[in-house]
């Protein structure tokens, strides 16, 4: 008889669902199915159906399963799938990835050039570069991905398949997975990606008795028929419809003789079936390994202790078992369908089926499976020193089973720090709060405290906030049991840490005053740098006056603690705190800090935060100067090793610049690619930042209409989140789309409100107008004289390019009202100079600064109106335009008419005032002909011509027409 029925029986509905999913994507729309069930109910045979019907559809596949080991190894299964890629040679070249190939070094080792694990990439950010990485494997033909038993699967590996259901509808990838149906994460993650409809959940049945018979029939290589009814009836009795029972038993029932082949092709019974489930697997099972022989069984039972999966150096060390009987044993264990190879590892086997291990354990007392698990883990140590990888949580198991709970506690506290270290901060979480219990009993209390403080760092990175309060009980246990009082303090250094991250800012306060208590006045420095930079952000954080004095000297305290004490991690934190502080008032004080964090980071191999210094302090010079060399020089860094987060960041300020210079065009390119990633990535902070600017970009195109839109979502969207954005809202966005309404009251309005917001939460980029517009419009309204610009000048700030240039035309106006005629208008040259990088700002700032400077009688108003209304009617926004053109009719200068075709007269000399027509004439001057001749050729009077040539020798200032001549030459040539 065959082991495995040739066809699937009794699912041909879930097949039609497999064949649908694969089919729409290969058109593009890619989808995902759960096949759900219970042990032996046919997940597996209906993922390797789906996967023969991607094969012969052309599609690429992908399969990747959860190990023994379960939630120790994070995302493994992805591991698994990728690097069948690579062996089959159809891994899309890393190139078309971009910065997304140094994230998936954390999956595939090969391109990991040692910095994959310092990005700190996020799982969800780890989702997207495994989606485009699917999808371009899937590019031609689609592309299929298996992931099986997902009930011991890790919170990362879930984070990653959640973002890919929430992704695949317009890709052409096909998700199949399967999983137990028992409560877990993966279960309740398919039950709601169901609910949603981002995912199909297919709970797979037991057969029926009629399937059995056919499960039967294909078995036995025979037709329906030639079952007898009493085999039918009992295997769908004894099974309860399990298909891989029903194998099991037909399996025993053939090797056993109860079963032989009719003259008719028919089966007759020898002897009665009588059978129980479970007892009947674990006979099957157990009848076939006592075949094998005493030693045999013994080597594959403690081979089952170790998992479904198990390494066959571990088992010969544990068993003292020679070459030549483990490998006897592991062909006649192949030969009995009891164990196969588990590829791609060389060196590790699994059963065939978990019910196989379950029933090979089924007959061990607890003392002896935990004395085989003693002698198993003890293996593992001895084979692999350190136990590197995914060895370390597998002796934790081994131990825990073996009634070692300490031994257990350290190992898991140990894997749990490896985990955080690697950027699995929700696996670190689970294997340090399973450590933290298994300790209760350590003796240690000290080494207990350092589990505890890992545990609420990783807490803390997850934003598992929840259960704070019961950890700070089992500090103030500790505490009781005289653990050392640094170690107390710095656990309450944690808890704060925590509560601030929650939001919880007295409660924080509290842990950092009874850190301070513990440690007394004669702390070192190693205790204090922490504390102090803790409290240095809640300082930030406060509202009160001076706070960011009072911040300021705690990070100071904490940088030079820190760098004695050799705390590289917290000086660096240190020192980017006072750089970000240092901005409003010493922009070179603040380069300077971010400098030193580069420094500190680089010595101590800390890539990430080098990374972020680099772009810390590429932001500062960009604000002083207005180059974004540097700041381009900080992303190529975050983008080689793969920092998606800090890429987006400085696409932000990449993106924002680009407003400000008027390059609306590339502005909208990177905001929308950086909005739909962000967004996808479900990036909340840096999303609501996107749409923020989106508004600015329309704001300062004068699109109210779709600025308001786009606020309305950054309200939605960010929810308390938009409290950070409201300073730019009001200050860059709709201030700045007021005034090109000519709307002067509404702008002093919305930049009140600006500097207001600014206030009760300040930016730490410094251009939302309090350094710069803000000073500008007040001065113009009269509410702003020389003491308040003294304020504001006092700032290192005010000196920022964007700022300064409005800093500028401020005290331009204030000198010539106090009749400063010629610093004035130096300072004016000044502002155009700084204002070189921003068109709009530039010529928005000459339009309003024109009219108090012709009230004052200083400057160049027209010449200024001229140049403002050129630039916005080319830019299409007409209110300003008209209003730049209304004042120097006031001022009583000639004033071009625009009509059609005024936008071929080259800007400079529409700046002198000469109309389309006037440029028709100076056109037909270069040939040094008649006025006849031009009227004909321009269907005018002679004297009509007469009129525009003595125009625009009055225009372009020139003595006579013989000149006006060679000048219409030298600029038409020019």
């Amino acid at each position: 008889m065959q082991t495995r029925s040739p066809t699937v029986v009794g699912r041909d509905l879930e097949i039609e669902s497999l064949d649908r999913l694969l089919a729409e994507a290969r058109g593009g729309h890619g989808g995902a199915i759960f096949l759900v069930g219970e042990p032996g109910i046919g997940k597996s045979r209906l993922a390797a159906t789906a996967t023969a019907q991607a094969l012969d559809a052309g599609m690429t596949t992908l399969r990747g399963r959860v190990g023994a080991i379960g939630t120790m190894v994070a995302f493994r299964p992805f591991t698994e799938a990728l690097l069948s890629l690579i062996r089959r040679g159809e891994m899309p070249t890393t190139e078309s990835l971009g910065p997304y190939r140094q994230v998936l070094g954390r999956l595939v080792p090969d391109w990991d050039d040692g910095s994959a694990h310092a990005t700190a990439a996020s799982p969800v950010v780890l989702g997207e570069a495994v989606l485009r990485l699917l999808a371009l494997a899937g590019r031609d033909h689609g592309c299929l991905l298996v992931l099986e038993d997902l009930h011991g699967s890790d919170p990362e590996t879930l984070a990653v398949i959640e973002y890919l259901l929430d992704n695949l509808d317009e890709q052409p990838i096909a998700l199949v997975a399967t999983l137990r149906s028992e409560t877990c994460a993966a279960y309740e993650l398919a039950q709601l990606s169901a609910q949603r409809g981002a995912a199909e959940l297919t709970e797979l049945h037991p057969l029926g008795r009629s399937e059995v018979a056919e499960l039967a029939a294909g078995c036995l290589e025979v037709a329906v028929s030639g079952v007898p009814e009493q085999l039918a009836d009992q295997l769908w009795s004894d099974s309860a419809g399990i298909p891989f029972i029903v194998e099991e038993l037909l399996q025993e029932a053939s090797r056993s003789g109860q079963l032989l082949s009719g003259p008719d092709g028919s089966v007759q019974i020898v002897d009665d079936l009588q059978t129980n489930v479970p007892p009947a697997v674990v006979r099957s099972i157990s009848s076939r390994t006592a075949q094998l022989g005493s030693q045999s069984r013994d080597i594959l039972v403690l081979a089952a202790v170790i998992g479904h999966r198990f390494p066959l150096s571990v088992v010969r060390t544990a068993t003292g078992t020679d070459e030549r009987l483990l490998l006897a044993t592991l062909r006649a264990g192949v030969a009995a369908q009891l164990v196969g190879p588990d590829e791609p590892a060389p060196d590790w086997y699994a059963f065939r089926h978990p019910l196989t291990a379950e029933s090979l354990l089924a007959g061990l007392t607890p003392t002896e499976r935990s004395a085989l698990a003693s002698r198993c883990a003890d293996a593992v140590e001895e084979l692999h020193p350190g136990l590197p990888g995914e060895w370390c949580p597998m002796v934790a198991e081994l131990a825990e089973t073996g009634g070692d709970p300490i031994r257990a506690g350290r190992l898991f506290a140990l894997a749990g720090r490896r985990s955080f270290d690697d950027g699995s901060t929700g696996s670190a979480a689970n294997l340090l709060d399973r450590a933290n219990s298994l300790l209760t009993a350590d003796p240690d209390i000290s080494h207990r405290a350092d589990v505890l403080g890992s545990l609420l760092l990783a807490l803390s990175a997850t934003g598992r906030f929840e259960h704070i309060a019961a950890h700070a009980v089992t500090v103030d246990e500790l505490a009781d049991r005289n653990l050392d009082s640094r170690k107390v303090a710095a656990l309450h250094v944690q808890l704060a840490n925590a509560e601030m991250m929650a939001g919880r800012w007295s409660a924080a306060l509290a842990h950092v005053t009874t850190a301070r208590s513990l440690l007394g006045s004669n702390a070192g420095d190693a205790d204090l740098a922490p504390v102090d930079v803790v409290a240095a952000n809640l300082e930030l954080a406060r509202t009160s006056p001076g706070r960011l004095k009072a911040a300021t000297e705690l990070a100071t305290r904490a940088a030079a603690a820190a760098e004695r004490a050799k705390l590289p991690e917290v000086a660096c934190e240190a020192l980017q705190l006072l750089g970000i502080l240092a901005r409003e008032h010493d922009l070179d004080e603040s380069i300077d800090y971010f400098h030193r964090a580069r420094q500190v980071a680089e010595d101590h191999a800390m890539t990430f935060q080098r990374v972020v210094s680099h772009i810390l302090q590429a932001g500062t010079i960009c604000l002083a100067e207005g180059s974004i060399l540097e700041l381009e020089r900080a992303r190529q860094q975050a983008l080689r090793i793969g920092a998606i987060p800090l890429v987006y960041e400085v696409d932000g300020i990449l993106g924002q610049q680009a407003i400000l210079r008027s390059e609306y065009t590339r502005a909208a390119e990177i905001i929308d690619e950086c909005l739909e990633v962000t967004r996808r990535l479900r990036m909340g902070r840096s999303a609501t930042y996107f749409l923020a600017t989106k508004a600015i970009l329309e704001a300062h195109q004068g699109r109210r209409s779709a600025m308001e839109s786009t606020l309305g979502e950054v309200a939605n969207w960010g929810g308390e989140r938009a409290s950070y954005e409201l300073p730019y809202s009001y200050g860059l966005a709709r201030a700045f789309c007021a005034l090109l309404e000519e709307n002067r009251e509404l702008a002093d309005s919305e930049m009140a409100q600006a500097l207001a917001y600014d206030a009760q939460n300040p930016t730490t980029l410094h251009t939302a107008g309090k350094n710069g517009l803000g000073l500008f419009l007040g001065v113009l309204s009269g509410r702003n004289g020389w003491a308040h610009f003294e304020v504001v000048t006092a700032t290192a700030a005010s000196g920022m390019r964007w700022n300064k240039q409005f800093v500028q035309l401020a005290h331009a106006v204030l000198l010539g009202r106090d009749g400063q005629v010629d610093a004035a208008n130096a300072m004016v040259l000044a502002a155009t100079e700084t204002a070189s990088l921003y068109p709009m700002a530039h010529h928005l700032g000459l339009r309003l600064v024109a009219e108090p400077a012709h009230a004052d009688g200083w400057g160049e108003p027209v010449t200024w109106l001229r140049r403002a209304e050129d630039y916005f009617h080319n830019a299409d926004i007409q209110a300003v335009a008209s209003a730049c053109r209304s004042l120097m009719r006031q001022l009583g200068a000639t004033v071009s008419q625009r009509r059609s075709g005024s936008e071929q007269v080259p800007a400079y000399l529409r700046q002198m005032g000469i109309t389309t027509r006037e440029y028709e004439v100076c056109r037909l001057l270069v040939d040094r002909i008649g006025n006849k001749s031009i009227a004909s050729r321009l269907h005018i009077s002679p004297r009509t011509v007469e009129k525009h040539v003595a125009s625009l020798m009055t225009k372009t200032q020139q003595p006579d027409r013989e000149a006006l001549s060679s000048f219409a030459r030298t600029v038409l040539q020019d």
